[in-house]
């Protein structure tokens, strides 16, 4: 464990618990971890932009108890009748309402729902897939920058479509207001990360894994503290660039690699 740090102070990570987290993170990061976890739904495809549309809905919806986000985002993805590229590709707004219409999860609602596709099928169009819309135009690919990028991107291509933002703009996160941005960050970490150990897809290559930022959730972060990697009691960006940085003592160029570690020991361990 290392030395307990101070509120908004970066620590020293010890050689022990390095190679502690290094284990647990090989421990959880194989193809077994995907069945029960939101990944599990753009696992269903194949193609390059199904995957990232069915893994942008599994990222924006996993909130919650996680059988409850798996059956939410693939009722979602079957409302696209099973295949997002080709819905986004030919959808009217008339059969986008009919797929939002009385689709909810948690606070997600029908009108969220009409949005987001409105919004997605516009980058989609506009962009040529997901990938470049995370991509600020002056290209600083790290993660904080392309969340509000994309943010930004979002709710304009949803204005161009007739919707103001309102009470949907809770769903799209960005560090520009202070929120730890947990579903994007994670929607990063699936696109960005290697499939080498079968997990994570490796598809984009505009953003590089080092420039990665943790997906904090209660279960990293309460691991991470109990570990002394940070102190900071917010679950907030400021918590996430402290967790990240004494992450990337351990792997500066895949820090986010140790979301595995913190996760597992957390959910499935309740370290």
């Amino acid at each position: 464990m290392a030395k307990r740090a101070a509120k908004d102070e970066k620590i020293h990570v010890s050689d022990d618990l390095r190679d502690f987290l290094l284990e647990k993170a090989a421990t959880y990061e194989r193809p077994g971890f995907i069945s029960d976890d939101p990944i599990a739904i753009p696992h269903r495809f194949a193609d390059k932009a199904d995957i990232e549309l069915a893994g942008f809905i599994a990222a924006t919806l996993a909130w919650g108890q996680r059988k409850t986000i798996l059956a939410s985002a693939g009722a979602f993805v079957d409302r696209l009748d099973g295949a997002p590229r080709d819905f986004m590709e030919h959808a009217t707004p008339d059969d986008i309402r009919t797929a939002a219409k009385g689709f909810v999860h948690r606070t997600f609602q029908p009108r969220d729902a009409e949005v987001f596709l409105s919004a997605l099928q516009a980058l989609v169009k506009a962009f040529g897939g997901l990938e470049s819309a995370f991509i600020p135009a002056d290209g600083e690919a790290h993660a904080a920058a392309c969340l509000t990028a994309f943010h930004n991107r979002f709710f304009e291509a949803a204005a161009q479509c007739g919707y103001e933002a309102g009470r949907t703009r809770k769903h799209v996160a960005t560090p520009a207001r202070g929120s730890a941005a947990k579903r994007l960050n994670m929607y990063l970490r699936w696109m960005v990360r290697s499939n080498r150990r079968g997990v994570d897809f490796g598809l984009w290559h505009q953003i590089a894994p080092s420039q990665l930022m943790v997906p904090l959730d209660v279960h990293t972060g309460n691991v991470g503290r109990k570990l002394g990697l940070f102190g900071r009691k917010q679950n907030d960006w400021k918590a996430v660039e402290l967790l990240t940085s004494a992450l990337r003592q351990i792997d500066p160029e895949d820090p986010v690699r140790m979301d595995f570690a913190l996760f597992g020991l957390g959910a499935i361990e309740q370290f």
